[in-house]
């Protein structure tokens, strides 16, 4: 079995020495092209992202809205595949070693790719985790374990509908973070708010040590610094894959992407400053 890196683990502890949040960035992979994408990709630690979430395009993305589901067909049309997924990730690799990289997507394309070949070139590209959002834990024998065997963190989701009885099940064999989908729905919602997260995060916190990230419906630095208040994580998507679908171009598609990510993380970092009066 593969060596754990232990990548998400101490970008959390560098996090919390600093006292502040991290950012997380969501990109479909191949998203508008292959080669824009993986500029975008290789750029993105330097912008500002502690974390990255690269999507595994898929024809049937469920849970997500409709930004990220243009943005997986953008991929999917230009020739994206899951070997070329993991390609942009050894690519990564060869330039940064630091920075966690979590695919994020859907089981059928493992199951299609077979669950160990897909795991072990998973763990020797450098991925560090996956977020795969229709597997519950009821199915951990299938993907999970089979994962972390492999030295992959397994990151499950938590939502507002995920009730005291449930969320034992759900942390049980979680690992890396717990991400909290903040709104009910899909990809994309409307704005949450700070003050209920707040709480809703709060009363995770006594079941779990683990980081807690949260996404869904952040889409501005104004609310990525409320959010990081609070939060060990803010997790941004769909306003990055809709600047990918506003661009003119692939180089204004990624430079785009850039200058949103530097925003972000911008807020991210002064959310805990102490407020100076003039």
């Amino acid at each position: 079995m593969t060596q754990r890196h232990d990548r998400i683990a101490r970008r959390f502890d560098e996090l919390k020495a600093a006292d502040r949040a991290g950012l997380v960035t969501f990109i479909s992979a191949g998203d508008p092209d292959y080669d824009t994408s993986l500029e975008t990709l290789l750029a993105l630690p330097e912008a500002g992202a502690d974390v990255i979430e690269l999507g595994m395009p898929f024809t049937d993305p469920m849970a997500d809205g409709p930004s990220i589901q243009a943005s997986t067909l953008r991929a999917l049309e230009g020739g994206q595949t899951m070997a070329r997924t993991l390609d942009m990730v050894r690519v990564l690799r060869e330039r940064d070693d630091a920075t966690p990289v979590v695919l994020m997507g859907y089981y059928n394309p493992i199951y299609c790719m077979g669950v160990e070949a897909f795991l072990a070139e998973a763990a020797e590209a450098g991925v560090d985790g996956l977020i795969v959002v229709d597997l519950p834990p009821e199915h951990d024998a299938e993907l999970c374990l089979p994962a972390q065997a492999h030295g992959l963190d397994f990151i499950r989701l938590a939502t507002p509908t995920t009730d005291a009885r449930r969320l034992p099940l759900v942390l049980e064999n979680t690992s890396g973070f717990l991400y909290y989908v903040s709104s009910t729905g899909v990809t994309g919602a409307a704005a949450p708010s700070a003050e209920r997260v707040a709480q809703e995060v709060e009363a995770i916190r006594v079941h779990s040590d683990l980081p807690i990230g949260v996404g869904f419906g952040i889409r501005t630095p104004e609310q990525a610094e409320r959010i990081a208040r609070f939060a060990d994580a803010v997790v941004v998507g769909s306003a990055l894959t809709d600047t990918v679908a506003a661009a003119e171009s692939p180089t204004e598609a990624s430079r785009g992407v850039l200058e949103l990510t530097r925003s972000l993380a911008g807020a991210v970092r002064r959310a805990r400053e102490p407020v100076t009066q003039d």
